[in-house]
């Protein structure tokens, strides 16, 4: 694996929250795919992502919400080469049009229960042909894309393995040490892609102190752990609100991308470390947060943001520090064994909330790494090394956790149904 390769795959700029940024890129595909008047919007999706647009704010909507908003504007957006970046094409026309399409309840959502990765399955029924786009296991892997029930695009045309090794798992497959060598290898370009994702996201958490009380992050008095993990919430916040500022994703999460960014790169800088030694240690938190999620899994029960993340943040400040890979391994099991239990239930601006926490916590088990001290393997989950700690945390969240997704999945459908008949009471 080459750093230039990885960072193509999992550093990649998105407008507004991964899932539906994903959702309205699919709905602007299938509609691409006929002409004329849209009559019907379907969406077929796995829990996660159902539960990842649920309340998340959608960029350049005029202050909309949520996955019906994300399907019916994406059904009218203008340029489906634009990906994750679909929302750019958002205009007054298209948020009137997909506000009918909502008054006229020909927006229809369903979930489909079984399903464990990454779903997006999206036909848009137009006067002139019915197009379908689907989107599996990854935000921007194009599976099928139909014109009329005919094939004519995706994957699956060209007969492209879904089974191929991911820059992910390459990633979860290397060790410690393995991956802060690679980080080290840089190329002038690899470095002017990371430094490129530092700016676009040190903007929005920049402009995220704007919509926060002045005191917030206050400069006088206030010691630099506290202050970074605030800015990275106030970042957090800004995108989760729906703000109209594109971000850096990292392995498929805005929110990731934002808290690895942040601190890693304002920390290197406070402490006096070379530009040179913050982007390989940034390279470094790319590696662990994408190694992390792999693990987790693409969409988890567990909160990626606080725990891929924050190894990831764990991982590169020890780095900066002068750690070897054993404290590296000692901070990952000081993470594992602190946040592993936040859970997930959805992207909304609650998240900035928890990603304020797991940078809290990175810096605390960076700390106590570098001391020497990490959580013992006969604590719980924790594992002999990082890696196990790693191997370990994988399984509480695909395994141990599978039935938290259903439980929040059924709270949020009830909040549903509650609004639904308040707002029919008071309209009768």
């Amino acid at each position: 694996m080459r750093m230039t390769e990885f960072l193509a795959s999992e550093w990649k700029p998105s407008l507004g929250c991964t899932e539906p940024a994903a959702v309205a890129w699919a709905a602007a595909l299938a509609a691409e795919q006929g002409a004329g008047r849209v009559r019907q919007v379907r969406l077929v999706c796995d829990p996660r992502t159902y539960k990842n647009c649920y309340a998340v704010g959608l960029p350049n909507s005029g202050h909309a919400t949520g996955i019906l908003w994300a399907m019916a504007l994406g059904s009218y957006l203008p340029d489906g080469s634009l990906g994750l970046r679909s929302f750019e094409g958002t205009s007054p026309a298209s948020i009137e049009s997909a506000r009918l399409l909502l008054e006229q309840h020909a927006v229809h959502v369903e979930v489909d229960a079984e399903q464990t990765g990454l779903l997006v399955d999206v036909t848009v029924v137009r006067e002139g042909g019915v197009g379908r786009a689907v989107l599996a296991k990854e935000h921007t892997h194009l599976t099928r894309l139909e014109k009329d029930g005919r094939l004519v695009g995706g994957a699956d045309s060209t007969q492209r393995s879904l089974e191929a090794p991911s820059m992910r798992q390459a990633a979860a497959a290397l060790s410690i040490q393995e991956l802060m060598d690679l980080a080290r290898t840089l190329e002038p370009e690899d470095r002017a892609r990371l430094q490129e994702g530092v700016v676009l996201n040190l903007a929005i958490a920049r402009h995220g102190l704007s919509l926060l009380p002045a005191d917030f992050v206050a400069p006088a008095g206030m010691d630099s752990q506290t202050r970074l993990s605030r800015l990275v919430s106030a970042g957090v916040f800004a995108r989760m609100s729906g703000e109209s500022q594109t971000v850096m994703t990292l392995a498929g999460s805005g929110n990731k991308g934002i808290t690895v960014a942040v601190p890693v790169s304002l920390w290197g800088r406070e402490t006096g470390n070379p530009e040179g030694q913050i982007e390989e240690a940034l390279a470094f938190a790319c590696l662990m947060t994408s190694a992390t999620t792999w693990h987790l899994g693409t969409l988890s029960a567990i909160c990626g943001a606080a725990n891929a993340a924050g190894i990831g943040i764990a991982s590169a400040l020890v780095l900066l520090q002068g750690g070897d890979a054993r404290q590296v391994g000692l901070a990952v099991s000081n993470m594992v064994g602190n946040v592993a239990g936040m859970i997930c239930d959805g992207a909304k601006i609650g998240c900035a909330m928890k990603t304020m926490t797991g940078v809290d916590a990175a810096f605390r088990s960076a700390t106590l790494a570098l001391a020497g001290i990490g959580i013992p393997a006969t604590d719980g989950i924790v594992g002999k090394d990082g890696e196990s700690s790693l191997v370990n945390l994988g399984r509480l969240a695909q395994r141990g956790m599978a039935g938290v997704d259903a439980e929040i999945l059924r709270i949020m459908q009830d909040k549903l149904r509650r609004t639904a008949q308040s707002q029919g009471d008071v309209q009768s």
